[in-house]
């Protein structure tokens, strides 16, 4: 029922349409047409709206192009082949496909929506049409299974300092995967490996990002707990100008990984942090741990000198910073 309630009101365009109007030649009930208004709303398009009088489409959501994408590239390998789709259960699932049929090093699975997008520990991931940045890269890195949490480190340092540079606002990122503005997440890291022999043969770098949303595109859950560009710059942001730049920063310091290993990622990572030196709770599988936070271990790990004065290393968890 979107489709030609669409049509409708592209095809009046320059006026305002009646709800009763709309109701009266698409066959519905004007609940109906609230309905469909709203989900054309959550899919990125913008609606005017007067009371007693009707609706006329103002904007249209701004679609990714694959042209605009590989003529703003910069990287020589990462983003080298991108696949745009409309609409995915998740990207990751397709990366992942992708890969097992042989797809090079830097294939970039992008989704204007992802139906069942997911985060860490198989939570819901909200990727709503046409306002945020839902990708996934295939990563063939010359490392060995123990140090993979590396690389979501990696990625998110690669993330934090390029959309520093795009979007004019203080970022810092929370170990071990999120990316923070004040305290709500605008960015989420999954990174998950297919093995053999103790040998990554590949890697899917999911990356969550929260470009264009409004306050009430939000959920009431996320509400508190959530943010996008958008909304803490105030103004739309340029969604291909943030993923061509994300990919020249991963590719430069992938290749630094790769040539010196972890310890300049380390530094940079620490540079960025807002989860170091400072009273955290981790919630892991074994319970709570409440202490410090002190520094990365060189896995990627973080070493916590808990409650009791004890010096612990964390491998994985859920990190609340302490007020």
């Amino acid at each position: 029922m979107s489709e030609p309630l669409l049509q409708l009101l592209l095809a009046n365009s320059d006026t305002y349409i009646s709800g009763e109007e709309i109701s009266r030649q698409l066959h519905i009930s004007r609940t109906a047409v609230w309905k469909q208004i709203n989900k054309l709303r959550s899919k990125g398009y913008e609606f005017d709206a007067i009371p007693r009088v009707g609706y006329r489409l103002k904007q249209k959501p701004e679609r990714l192009e694959l042209t605009a994408l590989l003529s703003g590239l910069r990287s020589t390998v990462m983003g080298k082949q991108i696949k745009i789709l409309d609409s995915t259960p998740s990207t990751q699932i397709v990366a992942q496909e992708l890969a097992e049929q042989g797809a090079p090093e830097g294939t970039l699975v992008i989704a204007e929506e992802q139906t069942s997008g997911r985060g860490r520990m198989g939570r819901p991931f909200y990727s709503p049409s046409g306002k945020g940045i839902w990708m996934s890269l295939v990563l063939k890195p010359q490392t060995s299974l123990q140090f993979t949490p590396q690389l979501t480190l990696l990625a998110a340092v690669a993330l934090c300092r390029s959309l520093q540079r795009v979007v004019p606002i203080s970022i810092g990122i929370k170990w071990p995967n999120d990316l923070l503005v004040g305290t709500r997440k605008i960015c989420g890291i999954l990174l998950e490996s297919s093995t053999e022999d103790e040998r990554v043969r590949y890697a899917i770098a999911g990356i969550g990002i929260s470009a264009n949303l409004d306050v009430e595109d939000y959920p009431e859950y996320l509400k508190d707990i959530a943010t996008s560009l958008k909304i803490e710059s105030g103004a739309k942001v340029d969604r291909t100008a943030i993923i061509t730049e994300f990919l020249a920063e991963f590719e430069t310091l992938y290749q630094l990984y790769h040539e010196q290993g972890f310890a300049p990622i380390r530094i940079l990572w620490e540079a960025l942090s807002i989860s170091l030196h400072r009273p955290i709770t981790i919630h892991t599988l074994q319970g709570k741990v409440t202490g410090i936070a002190e520094e990365l271990d060189d896995s990627g790990a973080l070493w916590i000198t808990d409650e009791f004065g004890e010096k612990r290393k964390i491998f994985s968890g859920d990190v609340e910073i302490n007020r």
